[in-house]
């Protein structure tokens, strides 16, 4: 009887009588034990026995929890797990002689700029920056929060970085105070813009708690943060450098040169690094794999089959849409694959648009990024160039351009 009022947390008199036939002598009796004596329940207007648990009780003695009460703070510190890990160091070039330049205050607010720019950027790709180096940011791919191609949102990270710092958004100008006289009257200061040099390694490591007394944080330990440290000092300026075991986990993904077997000082073996140039033109893993050749498709002729059934509905005039979905890695994109390759001996063109985890609050991501990739934009054209080749493609179909142009060109984020 009590197992039931304590799970059921009120439960009426005359439920009590019924289920364990009690006669009203037992119902009174009931209540001076769980009420007056135990002081496990409370009684509301004679019909409802409520449960109220320990939290009644209140001496100086003893002072139970309240079953809503929220359980106390585990001051035990996590136990230390080894991971995979991508670790990316960036770091501020010339901030030696931006101290002797600036005034304190001034250099605050130039590094705190460069730090909230790359955190956002950092974010948005799923990094966690385990500290603050002066002017340099040691990050995390793969913790706490691991994804299959951590390595590849650490080289996106590093490029973006790169990029929002060379389109010298305002807050991150750096004033450059004129050396010495004879400048001339109308002399003004200069602007320069800020540069970094990223490194980026992925290898095992042991993450735990270290530090002692206030100061404590969680940190990666073994070689991959020493080796990717070394490795950002070998980078140039506004250069994004990455080790071979990176590189073997984005190949294709972008488009990289060999810098060689350059001296990493503490690092014995020779690594092979890799100059990031820019990204590839393959949206996944997937398409990679697809351009190296895949094997024959096995096993899923029911599924296949069906495609091909909606296929057909398709060309008798009644569109279709199908949902495929299951768990990562039953080849998924591979049945897509096998059925896109059927459709191409028959001639007909597939049109394939893809979200992306990093353009979450972007609905129309897809179709932006589709146009971009016909359009052939590049990272170097002008907002006038990306017009010109608009206006040009629309030149060609039937679409009103004065209409249409304003439409894209609001879409694409341009002028």
């Amino acid at each position: 009887m009590r197992e039931l009022l304590e799970r059921e947390g009120r439960v009426a008199y005359r439920i009590l009588k019924r289920r364990f036939a009690l006669t009203d002598e037992d119902v009174e009796d009931l209540k001076a034990d769980l009420i007056d004596a135990k002081r496990l329940a409370t009684d509301e207007d004679g019909k409802v026995l409520v449960w109220a648990g320990a939290s009644l009780v209140q001496s100086p003695e003893f002072k139970a929890l309240s079953s809503t009460q929220p359980p106390a703070p585990n001051t035990q510190p996590p136990e230390a797990e080894r991971r995979q890990l991508t670790v990316m160091f960036c770091d501020l070039v010339g901030s030696t002689t931006l101290s002797a330049q600036l005034d304190p205050e001034e250099l605050r607010e130039v590094v705190r700029g460069y730090q909230q720019t790359s955190a956002t950027v950092i974010e948005r790709f799923g990094g966690h920056i385990a500290q603050y180096l002066g002017d340099g940011l040691l990050v995390y791919f793969g913790y706490p929060v691991a994804h299959e191609d951590d390595a590849a949102r650490a080289v996106r990270t590093g490029l973006e970085i790169i990029t929002i710092l060379q389109k010298q958004v305002p807050s991150l100008r750096v004033p450059s105070p004129l050396v010495g006289e004879g400048q001339g009257e109308g002399a003004t200061e200069k602007e320069r813009k800020l540069q970094v040099r990223i490194g980026i390694h992925t290898g095992p490591v042991v993450v735990g708690e270290m530090g002692g007394g206030a100061k404590r944080e969680q940190l990666a330990l073994g070689e991959t943060p020493n080796i990717a440290a070394r490795i950002q000092g070998q980078a140039e300026p506004d250069t994004v450098l990455i080790s071979a075991p990176t590189y073997r986990l984005v190949e294709g993904l972008f488009e990289c040169e060999d810098h060689g077997q350059p001296v990493l000082k503490g690092v014995s073996t020779p690594l092979t690094l890799y100059h990031v140039l820019k990204e590839g033109e393959v949206q996944s893993r997937f398409q990679v794999i697809v351009r190296k050749g895949l094997t024959p498709l096995v096993g899923r002729e029911h599924e296949f089959g069906l495609l091909r059934e909606r296929w057909e509905q398709v060309r008798d005039g009644e569109g279709q849409v199908v949902l495929l979905s299951g768990e990562p890695g039953i080849g998924k994109s591979r049945l897509v694959e096998a059925l896109k390759d059927s459709l191409k001996h028959e001639g007909v063109s597939c049109l394939e648009l893809r979200c992306s985890p990093y353009h979450q609050n972007s609905a129309l991501y897809p179709v932006i990024e589709h146009l971009q990739r016909v359009l052939q934009f590049q990272q170097t054209d002008s907002s006038e160039q990306k017009l010109e080749n608009l206006k040009q493609m629309l030149s060609r179909s039937r679409l009103d351009l004065q209409e249409t142009v304003p439409l894209l060109a609001s879409l694409l984020s341009l002028p």
